[in-house]
């Protein structure tokens, strides 16, 4: 590797994946102008230099059934990339999140003594914590978008580096609700209130009838109290106004999309646990986490779960600063009950806005320069 150039394998399975490393891969460039990238990635890597082997849709498959039906070719996929590098070998391997795919593949290149590294931390906090040994064997350097994660790498004496994260990069420290609310036709007076009950068909089904007999609940209240509801496909979009059929007088906005332009435009937010419970700390919006999961699901989930939290402020935190209602607590009263504080600007609400500003600025740390800056230290450690 010559002073201006840096040849690296990189692997992103799905569209987040895409997005985080065209921001890493645009850093890198600014410092080795000759970069060169092969592997797996989207459009915006390609944008930034990559040269993708595979097209990324044939990784991006969900759920149990899919991907079994799909394994042959990911096996075969997977076989070519290491082949590949194997006899091609690059300064570093980056495989960005993906784990069931990047691990095993990072292990077989790590042991033909190319430098492996990994960016977002699989979940090893919340459960499967024993993965953490296969992580280990696979990776060089873990590059870890929280804080708190460093210290289970170091309790494991493996080497990892916090970057922060893209989205407290991405959004800004304070926004006003004003322009939001504006863009989306929501009135510029009065409470709203955001309801996310989820992407996925079983957490709609699960959750909108219960969110939405909570609105209606706060609208009885206080009648002024608007509600906008971001459905996230047009499938969700039709389960949804179903279950509107049952609530004719609710003042509620659909979006299709625009989440967060929902978030920004409310006074508080109920939502179901997940990246989105992240999205809403950085707005700033007080918020309640509701979740609720078939009982099989939830009684497999409880015993495997090493998290006292599910809500990611509260992780951080390290104690429950939001509101989480799981299960059988996930009631429409209990979650009534945990909104009207919030909604009405109490205490409680700006003791959740007061440490979402805190974790914000712990995020926001240049995420794709402090990458860029790890990987060209583990391939140029003297410098």
């Amino acid at each position: 590797m010559g002073p201006r150039g840096l040849r690296i394998g990189i692997l992103a399975g799905e569209a987040s994946g895409d997005i985080l490393g065209s921001r890493v891969l645009a850093a890198l460039r600014q410092r080795f102008p000759d970069l060169t990238v092969e592997g797996m990635g989207g459009p915006l890597m390609e944008a930034q230099g990559l040269t993708s082997m595979y097209p990324m849709e044939r990784l991006s498959v969900m759920g149990f059934v899919e991907p079994l039906k799909r394994l042959p070719e990911l096996l075969r996929i997977r076989g070519a990339l290491y082949r590949h590098f194997r006899d091609n070998p690059p300064d570093v391997f980056l495989g960005i999140d993906s784990p069931d795919f990047n691990l095993h593949l990072e292990q077989k290149l790590r042991a033909q003594g190319i430098r492996t590294a990994h960016l977002v931390s699989p979940t090893i906090w919340a459960w499967r914590a024993g993965r953490i040994r296969k992580i280990r064997r696979a990776v060089d350097l873990m590059l870890c978008l929280f804080p708190f994660e460093l210290d289970i790498y170091r309790q494991h004496a493996m080497a990892a580096t916090f970057v922060g994260h893209p989205l407290a990069d991405e959004i800004p420290l304070h926004t006003d609700p004003g322009p939001a609310r504006a863009a989306l036709g929501l009135p510029t007076t009065g409470k709203v209130l955001a309801l996310l009950p989820g992407s996925r068909g079983g957490e709609v089904r699960l959750l909108a009838p219960l969110f939405l007999e909570a609105a209606r609940q706060l609208s009885q209240r206080d009648p002024a109290i608007h509600f906008v509801l971001p459905a996230a496909s047009e499938a969700r979009m039709a389960q949804i106004h179903a279950e509107l059929e049952r609530f004719p007088e609710l003042p509620v906005t659909v979006l299709e999309g625009q989440s967060r332009q929902a978030m920004a435009a409310a006074d508080a937010i109920l939502l179901a646990s997940g990246t989105a419970t992240l999205e809403a700390m950085l707005l700033k919006r007080p918020m309640v986490v509701a979740y609720r999961m078939g009982e099989l699901s939830w009684q497999l989930a409880s015993r495997i779960a090493t998290t006292r939290f599910v809500a990611l402020p509260n992780v951080l935190a390290g104690e429950r600063i939001v509101p989480e209602l799981l299960q059988h607590a996930a009631t429409p009263q209990a979650m009534v009950e945990e909104l009207w504080p919030l909604l009405s600007r109490g205490d409680k609400a700006l003791a959740q806005a007061d440490a979402f500003e805190a974790f914000h600025q712990q995020l926001a740390l240049g995420y794709a320069d402090r990458a860029a800056a790890a990987l060209a230290h583990l391939v140029q450690p003297g410098e």
